[in-house]
């Protein structure tokens, strides 16, 4: 994998890892990609359920796909704001506090953003203290932790902070960092895969079938954006981006090789089409990896289950610490690129 195609992917991820997208409220995200894909001259639209759709129409409308890549990430949603100011958050998604540790985070109130520190409470202290618990190997939980905003409920009041409000981490916090060939980052979980997709816009040219390149909304509390569209958008097969969780209990190498799953939490991934797209991955030049894997869904086993799709697949790119500060290799990512242009093309 080129250096240069390296530098244009950590570039483009770095620029949307720094737009905030907590499940349910990604409009900072919605803009970018709208202008971005208006800049590409690409049909595209929102629907009703946030989605962005970009279509890159075929010879034929009969046997459309549709690859997604979710634009929402996991955070925390504001539960009370308590009279002293400090805000109690449960958790958005897969979020774990330990995971963003004692720091700054954005609250993001109806009319304006405000930062607090995300807390845990003091070391010196005894069994007197809650906290003491958190030194005697009992992990923080959301119950025992809060936001320390330094402000009013007034203030918080008049920008908007309130039950529902969403909770991310800190933006001075978020910039990605590169680690050679790896990209190390939040929310790669997400950034990563629309940096995919927004390279098949430009990529994928007349393919045989219509092609949907979806940024789904909130796929992180239900993939409620996915199974909206799929409900409503007749398709042949949808194919999910995603990471892959590194971990002992799976035989997959860290690097640049991408993987398919064949199964996740939610069930089994249809096998001819991973057949074909490792088909596709060979005749681009690309490795692949397969795994079965639990503790995991992504729009495509949950829109399969749901009967909304005959057929899903999930390319993944390797990535460490999944859910937290994640770390994953510009050349898998960029390898999911080539596998899914030749994938499309080929259709």
């Amino acid at each position: 994998m080129s250096t240069a195609t390296e530098d244009a992917l950590f570039d483009t991820i770095t620029n949307l890892v720094m737009c905030h997208s907590p499940s349910g409220a990604e409009q900072e995200i919605n803009e970018v990609l709208l202008d971005r894909l208006q800049d590409l001259g690409v049909e595209h639209w929102q629907d009703e359920a946030d989605n962005i759709i970009a279509k890159i129409p075929g010879k034929t409308e009969a046997g459309a796909i549709a690859i997604t890549a979710h634009k929402d990430e996991i955070g925390g949603i504001v539960k009370a704001v308590r009279a002293s100011g400090r805000v109690d958050v449960r958790r958005l998604g897969g979020a774990f506090p330990w995971v963003y540790g004692e720091g700054a985070v954005d609250l993001l109130g109806d009319h304006q953003t405000i930062s607090g520190v995300l807390s845990f409470g003091s070391r010196h202290v005894s069994h007197e203290s809650p906290q003491k618990v958190q030194q005697e190997g009992k992990a923080v939980t959301w119950e025992t932790a809060w936001v320390e905003t330094k402000r009013s409920p007034d203030e918080l009041a008049a920008a908007g902070i309130r039950p529902g409000t969403r909770m991310i981490v800190g933006k001075h916090r978020k910039q990605p960092m590169r680690l050679g060939s790896y990209i190390a980052s939040y929310t790669l979980d997400n950034k990563a895969s629309i940096a995919i997709l927004l390279a098949l816009a430009t990529q994928v040219r007349d393919p045989a079938h219509t092609v949907y390149l979806v940024f789904s909304a909130k796929e992180e509390v239900g993939a409620i954006g996915a199974l909206y569209f799929s409900q409503r958008q007749r398709l042949s097969a949808l194919i999910a981006l995603e990471i892959f969780p590194l971990a002992a209990e799976y035989p997959i190498e860290d690097g640049p090789v991408p993987v398919l799953l064949a199964q996740d939490g939610y069930g089994l991934y249809d096998e001819d089409l991973n057949r074909q797209l490792a088909q596709a991955a060979s005749r681009a030049e690309t490795p692949i990896q397969i795994a079965a894997i639990s503790g995991f869904g992504s729009d495509g086993s949950i829109t399969m289950k749901f009967g909304h799709v005959p057929k899903a697949a999930c390319l993944s790119f390797p990535t460490q610490n999944t859910h937290g500060y994640e770390i994953a290799h510009l050349g898998a990512i960029a390898r999911c690129v080539n596998i899914l242009t030749q994938y499309c093309n080929d259709l």
